[in-house]
């Protein structure tokens, strides 16, 4: 019979192969569950796997959707490595792209192109405010920032329902909820013709070449990951438990409010009530799948995007629900999870003994 016996020190080699056997057994369950609907999960896979990457304009589409994923992937990788839980960061997405829709509402068609700036800086701004919330009650109150950051993103979504429906309603929009379309001055440069690639695809990466820098080349960034994983020995070395809050906080909802920034200014060109489509939650799949690790969740959020993509495109041509894209998400989560036991454990096979009486 199989049993899990327990390994002396985690394993290295599964830390790597974990995901990758994760993302198997996604295959496979999604197998599963096409033939379970009545599909060709032949057809189902191509949707989902070989679609998104089968033409240059379709990788500039996966690009462009694993942008937000990853910059709010980096955000929120610092803070679990400072034990600090932000599920929130769909709310300062939201956020990010309310204060950057406000910035951008104050353009006209004389503004310089240089105006993208400070809209782009007004979406940090506004994610930073939001998670700022969730700080300042956690060091000031001892709140739970998990209960906190995620009742704060039902409110940052009524916000915008507000704004849309009331004061920044388009007059001109036919009564749909939504904000006039944002002068070209404002929106995001590309960086291909005939492609919608911006350059949020640069930013994000040189984020994780800088969260790579600070996590594994810094005192500062040592210091923010002994908090997390050994708080009673970072305050003997005189580490700050307050400055890591605040800053794996404020870091985080600003990478995620820059990401709201980049969408509202770029592939949306308006501020409406779509714009959380839970970015925000898949990045923590996102930070999990890539191991926290800068590079890896550059990956991740690639394998994340193709899900998004494929659950667009099973619905259009597959007649699927378009919630198919939450299950694969959810699936992965799952997979993930059960094979990080193989980090801990090892499977062991040991014969059923028969006694003889």
């Amino acid at each position: 019979m199989l049993k899990l016996v327990a390994r002396a020190q985690p394993s290295g080699f599964w830390r790597i192969a974990s995901p990758l056997l994760a993302l198997v057994l996604t295959v496979v369950l999604g197998i599963l569950l096409f033939l379970a609907l009545g599909k060709d999960p032949v057809k189902g896979l191509q949707v989902f796997f070989w679609e998104p990457i089968r033409s240059g304009y379709a990788l500039g589409e996966l690009v462009v959707k694993a942008t937000p994923l990853l910059l709010i992937a980096l955000g929120l990788a610092l803070c679990f490595r400072s034990n600090v839980w932000n599920i929130g960061a769909e709310g300062q997405y939201v956020m990010g792209a309310v204060f950057a829709a406000g910035m951008a509402l104050t353009a006209d068609s004389h503004s310089s192109a240089w105006m993208v700036v400070p809209v782009l800086l007004a979406g940090v701004l506004g994610g930073m405010f939001w998670a700022g919330i969730t700080a300042w009650l956690r060091d000031r109150f001892h709140a739970n920032e998990i209960l906190v950051s995620l009742m704060l993103v039902y409110v940052a979504i009524m916000v915008l329902g507000y704004l849309v429906y009331g004061p920044w309603k388009d007059p001109l929009g036919y009564n749909f909820p939504q904000t006039k379309t944002f002068e070209a001055a404002t929106q995001i440069p590309r960086l291909f013709k005939g492609s919608r690639v911006n350059i949020g695809v640069v930013l994000a990466l040189l984020g994780v070449l800088v969260m790579w820098v600070f996590l594994f080349r810094t005192r500062a960034g040592w210091a923010q990951q002994i908090g997390g994983m050994a708080p009673q020995a970072a305050r003997y070395a005189g580490f700050s438990s307050s400055r890591a809050i605040w800053l794996a906080l404020l870091v985080s909802g600003g990478a995620a409010g820059l990401a709201g920034a980049l969408e509202v200014a770029g592939p949306i060109g308006q501020l409406t009530p779509y714009v959380p489509v839970g970015y925000g939650f898949a990045a923590i799949i996102v930070a999990f799948v890539g191991r926290l690790h800068p590079v890896g969740m550059v990956f991740s959020a690639m394998l994340m995007s193709m899900f998004y993509i494929g659950g667009e495109l099973a619905q259009s041509r597959l007649g699927l629900p378009k919630s198919l894209t939450g299950v694969f998400q959810g699936l992965l989560l799952f997979s993930l999870l059960a094979c990080d036991v193989l980090m801990n454990y090892r499977l062991s096979w040991s014969p059923k003994r028969v006694e003889v009486v």
